[in-house]
């Protein structure tokens, strides 16, 4: 799914799922060999296996959801 990443005023990362109307803050992010695995504070879990570093904010990309 195609999701945005920005950074709020306060300096968190937040992930906009457009197609379900969702903008949750990132509560944990770390690397794994498949890419950034991310967990939102509604509990989704994210992979990012294309995502670039440092990221430059904002910007789309396409990731999988685990759980």
């Amino acid at each position: 799914m195609k999701v945005m990443l920005r950074r709020n005023p306060s300096g968190t990362l937040l992930v906009y799922v457009a197609k379900k109307d969702l903008e949750e803050e990132v509560i944990s992010e770390s690397d794994t060999d498949e890419g950034k695995h991310f967990v939102l504070a509604n509990g989704w879990e994210l992979l990012a296996p294309d995502l670039s570093d440092p990221l430059k904010l904002p910007q789309t990309v396409e990731m999988r959801r685990l759980a």
